[in-house]
């Protein structure tokens, strides 16, 4: 990492732009505080020649006298006055510039732009990034809500580092968070919500409350009805799972969800669908774009929220009794082997 400093801070005024060294800024301040030339020489570690060509330098980059020197006494002059306080400023400036630097290359501080959809917002980040902050509060993690299909999309314009998708796209490095099955979303009284999973054909004559086709869920959900030969009787598309939902709660149709969305208890049933016993649904994946450059600290969310979504996806829920998801082969060089950063 370059010595912060060694920077020249580029100064314009009125009459032209000059270059100051911040050492020769650092030697003029250290003169003042140490009350001589005589007593800086042992905190800055230089001969007094050097310490004295130094304050001759910064004062021809600066074109003004720092000091009037009386007899073997220096007394600051009024422009080194008013220089002093802003020399000072200056190198707080440098200093914060530096330990700004350290923390970034060390992972501890950055910004670090995550994609999701709004149910993997509400049902995973919204439990994992209370405590991911607590644990690394010099990083600003900033949230990008859309849906599934299109965060591929802004993964790949750069708009986020990381996304969370269900897509295994060959062009991203990613890892698994957990299974999403897609739900049928219906009344507990209701005939069709009396078994572990239900067949998607049995939907054929249902009312259904469907996602926008925007969503991951919608296109898995469409690619099943084609393989079953089945339209299927369309009373809303939402992008608003929660609206899904409550339109369920009051018998008004089947809502179809993924497995991430939040369901509330009392007086409704989340059943697996599935096709021909096998279930319908992807993994949740964190991908992100391998021609890209990963930080230290990215790389650290990474492992911290696969960690925290393995965790969270092996206690009991609504997809207890469906059968497993197949599982798909992480790629050889995920971040904790090397492969996110360059």
């Amino acid at each position: 990492m370059p010595c912060v400093q060694c920077i020249s801070v580029r100064i314009i005024d009125a009459s032209g732009a000059s270059s100051v060294d911040l050492r020769h800024l650092r030697a003029f301040v250290t003169i003042v505080d140490a009350g001589g030339f005589g007593r800086a020489v042992a905190r800055l570690n230089l001969s007094q020649p050097a310490l004295s060509r130094q304050i001759r330098a910064l004062e021809t980059e600066l074109d003004v006298q720092l000091f009037d020197r009386i007899g073997r006494r220096i007394q600051l002059t009024a422009e080194g006055e008013d220089l002093l306080r802003r020399a000072r400023g200056l190198l707080t400036d440098a200093d914060s510039l530096g330990e700004r630097a350290r923390a970034l290359k060390g992972g501890r501080a950055g910004v670090l732009r995550v994609g999701a959809t709004p149910q993997a917002m509400e049902t995973l980040l919204a439990g994992f990034l209370p405590r991911y902050r607590r644990g690394h509060p010099g990083i600003d993690v900033h949230l990008v809500e859309d849906g599934g299909v299109r965060l591929a999309t802004r993964l790949e314009r750069s708009d986020v580092h990381l996304a969370l998708t269900a897509s295994t796209d060959a062009r991203f490095r990613w890892r698994l968070l957990a299974p999403l099955y897609v739900l049928a979303v219906l009344p507990k009284s209701h005939r069709l919500g009396r078994g572990a999973t239900l067949e998607i054909g049995e939907l054929a004559d249902e009312p259904l409350l469907l996602p926008r086709r925007d969503f991951a869920s919608r296109e898995w959900f469409d690619a099943a009805c084609q393989i079953a030969h089945m339209r299927p009787r369309v009373l809303l598309e939402s992008g608003a799972p929660s609206t899904l939902v409550a339109l369920a709660r009051v018998a008004y149709g089947i809502a179809i969800v993924p497995s991430n969305v939040r369901i509330p208890r009392g007086g409704l049933r989340a059943v697996p669908l599935v096709q021909r016993g096998a279930p319908i649904g992807r993994w949740l994946s964190l991908a992100w774009d391998p021609r890209r450059f990963l930080a230290p600290y990215a790389e650290q969310f990474v492992e911290e929220l696969v960690a925290y979504a393995h965790r969270a996806s092996a206690k009991p829920g609504s997809t207890r009794r469906a059968p497993p998801l197949p599982r798909p082969k992480e790629p050889a060089s995920d971040v904790s082997r090397g492969g996110g950063s360059k």
